[in-house]
């Protein structure tokens, strides 16, 4: 596989976005959305400027994001992360699969699992 595929550009721009808006850079989000993006998670807005200025107003916006795996294809990048709000005094958050479907360059649709990270004790093998 060359470093220029379809699959590469997937994962490289979902990174990128991902990398910005943990820095607060909303602008990067923005740009990387198709105008009439489709939202498909529960109570999230659809439409490019509805859903920045709901997730600006989200605590995603204030979290850490710990990218863990990332599954790409010519049309969707996957991303396995560990979130942590900065106000969760455990730590521990939760686990999110974004699956993020791309054409042309730009993110088109979004779906998203969260799952929050119990104690230890209860993942004998991890968590991630």
């Amino acid at each position: 596989m060359t470093n220029d595929t379809p699959a590469i550009r997937n994962k490289n721009l979902v990174l990128y976005v991902l990398a910005q808006f943990a820095e607060g850079d909303l602008a990067a989000l923005r740009a990387a959305l198709h105008e009439d993006f489709r939202e498909h998670s529960p109570g999230n807005p659809s439409g490019r400027d509805a859903f920045v200025e709901f997730v600006a107003g989200s605590p995603v916006a204030k979290a850490r994001i710990d990218v863990k795996r990332v599954i790409t294809d010519d049309e969707y990048a996957v991303v396995h992360y560990h979130m942590i709000p900065e106000d969760d005094p455990r730590g521990v958050a939760v686990a999110v699969v974004d699956v993020w479907r791309l054409v042309d360059g730009k993110i088109t649709e979004h779906w998203d699992v969260l799952q929050p990270v119990p104690d230890p004790d209860l993942i004998p093998h991890g968590m991630f």
